[in-house]
């Protein structure tokens, strides 16, 4: 393990331009929040207006089935919101950004999809009570005399299959190529299973102006789901004809792949972000891949480098020169507008490294400035090795690589040659004026938890602190 030592400085002042990024962050993320809060209180509102507070108390029948309403009105605006939240449209990703979407996605969806349940046992027990009639025959009755019906259960039983596939035990033993597939079949079961709500739901057609609110707000969120997830992509793709030039190996089990196209910089990317990347070289091209920029983007090209983990990225080797590129994008906010002063400390743990190294090659630093550590299973695995030398050469990086199988015990995301390191006191080591450095992560989620528990451990502001995951 090599180490240098740098004079203690304070933090460096903010620049203007960060400041100027700092509040564009904060007034998108409090817009976000304020859709949400506006159409949430919408709901409450519509409840009420039903005498729902009347029947709640009322003891009887109808507090099965105003209670039914409510969950029914909260799963349809999860619903909605869960809908948005894969559509990528800017209010959300740059209001909560990358890894925030994700963990909303997750928790949203689990909580939709419970409230559906409960609005379908609760209506339905509600409404036999009131009628005095089995439970299974009012159900019955449902499916087959009400309006939407049919269209609502097969929606659900879509979204029964989304849900399980998508926990965590389930979704490890699927590709995920398969996952990817049927969790968009998310949107197939929003759109069959919400007619009904329109169509004969009482809080939906209560009044003109209810029923011109629902229509009106599922008409634009379906018309953004097409926009930011389809028309958007094509148009994108056919200004910019992005074609693969290059794929070469990367590491002993990693590969690169650099494209080519016009006017790229127009599409505004930035060093840190990520695509979703479809190529177009036959069967199997329409699963999309998020996959970072392994270099700062230019007018002309841009690259990634891919650890071969599956399928998926199995395939990337085969890919000619040509190959059309299709692509969603650029997502995520882990980019230079967070730094906060003059210092870089990187940390990433396999592929992770990609983005990092942009970072590195598009940020300003001083030589001895930037310092970026990388973890891997073994030393002939490392992605970026070469242009990770360049940048020690050519930017006075400091690179410690610290390779080699995890250790049975000791500091988690450590390997098991530093086993008798704890992790604040070797960042210490590596880093001596830790507070002086903006720090970025890079790896598997539970590997960043580990590392930034470390680093307040060890004294760095939370604010200081930057990571992104796009996995849900």
């Amino acid at each position: 393990m090599a180490s240098s030592s740098f004079s203690a400085q304070g933090p460096a002042p903010l620049i203007p331009e960060r400041v100027r990024a700092g509040g564009q962050r904060r007034a998108w993320n409090l817009a976000a929040v304020t859709v949400i809060w506006v159409t949430s209180l919408i709901i409450v509102a519509l409840w009420v207006r039903g005498a729902g507070i009347q029947s709640l108390f009322s003891m009887g029948a109808d507090s099965l089935t105003t209670l039914g309403r409510l969950t029914g009105l909260v799963s349809a605006n999860l619903l909605l919101y869960q809908v948005l939240l894969m559509a990528r449209i800017p209010l959300f990703e740059r209001g909560f950004g990358r890894d925030g979407i994700a963990r909303a996605h997750r928790r949203v969806g689990f909580w939709s999809f419970w409230m559906l349940m409960m609005h379908i046992v609760l209506i339905t027990v509600g409404y036999a009570v009131t009628a005095s009639v089995n439970v299974l025959v009012q159900a019955w009755m449902f499916v087959w005399d009400y309006p939407g019906m049919l269209l609502a259960t097969t929606g659900t039983l879509l979204l029964v299959i989304v849900v399980v596939t998508s926990i965590r035990r389930a979704r490890r033993h699927l590709r995920y190529e398969s996952w990817h597939l049927l969790h968009l079949y998310g949107y197939l079961g929003a759109g069959l299973a919400i007619p009904h709500m329109l169509w004969t739901g009482a809080d939906f057609t209560s009044s003109p102006t209810a029923t011109v609110y629902w229509w009106s707000l599922w008409a634009v969120t379906m018309a953004a789901a097409l926009w930011f997830r389809v028309a958007l992509p094509v148009w994108r793709t056919a200004r910019h004809q992005l074609r693969v030039v290059a794929v070469e190996q990367d590491g002993r089990d990693g590969v690169s792949v650099r494209m080519r196209g016009r006017r790229l910089l127009h599409l505004g990317a930035r060093s840190g972000q990520f695509f979703v990347w479809r190529f177009l070289d036959g069967p199997g091209w329409s699963r999309g891949h998020p996959f970072s920029l392994a270099a700062a983007p230019s007018s002309e090209e841009l690259v990634i480098s891919v650890r071969r983990v599956g399928d998926g990225t199995d395939k990337l080797v085969g890919l000619r020169a040509g190959t059309k590129v299709l692509i969603e994008g650029p997502y995520g906010a882990m980019t230079g507008e967070r730094r906060r002063g003059s210092k870089l400390l990187m940390i990433s743990a396999g592929a992770g490294v990609a983005p990092l190294v942009a970072l590195l090659q598009a940020e300003d630093y001083s030589p001895g400035d930037a310092i970026l550590i990388t973890r891997d299973h073994a030393e002939g695995r490392g992605l970026r090795r070469r242009e990770i030398r360049d940048l020690v050469a050519s930017r006075g990086l400091t690179h410690y690589a610290l390779d080699g199988p995890r250790g049975a015990e000791g500091t988690p995301w450590l390997p098991a040659s530093h086993a008798g390191w704890d992790g604040p006191t070797l960042l210490r080591r590596l880093a001596p004026d830790l507070e002086a450095y903006d720090v970025f992560l890079c790896g598997p989620v539970p590997w960043m938890r580990s590392v930034a528990h470390d680093l307040r451990a060890a004294g760095v502001a939370l604010d200081r602190i930057h990571s992104e995951a796009f996995t849900i």
